[in-house]
């Protein structure tokens, strides 16, 4: 995953035991099956990696963990990058394409006009 990378929520659940804690750390929290776009991955000093996302928005917090004030940032596993099936423009002009003035192949039986 990387920053501009869309991602689909997998897990939005809150442990009861953290219920209080996630409360206190984040005014807005996301939802399963919502599609978001990483803002920014941000290391917490390599102790545990965590996500921005450009249509959530926190204030910031101080962390004891990381000895810090930063955005509260949500876990990696709670989402799954989306993988859209594209074609390049190429091959979508290529099967755009058609041949004017080749004869049509006719179907034994058929009448060509």
């Amino acid at each position: 995953m990387k920053p501009g990378d869309k991602v689909i929520c997998v897990d939005a659940g809150i442990d009861a035991e953290k219920a209080e804690e996630i409360r206190r750390d984040f005014e807005i929290w996301i939802a399963k099956d919502k599609e978001y776009t990483i803002r920014e991955i941000l290391d917490n000093n390599g102790i545990v990696p965590g996500l921005l996302l450009d249509e959530v928005h926190n204030f910031p917090k101080y962390f004891k963990l990381i000895n810090r004030m930063q955005e509260p940032a949500f876990a990696l596993w709670r989402f799954r990058k989306m993988n859209y099936a594209t074609q390049s423009a190429e091959e979508v002009l290529e099967e755009e394409l058609v041949e004017v003035g080749k004869p049509a192949i006719q179907k034994p039986g058929e009448t060509a006009f």
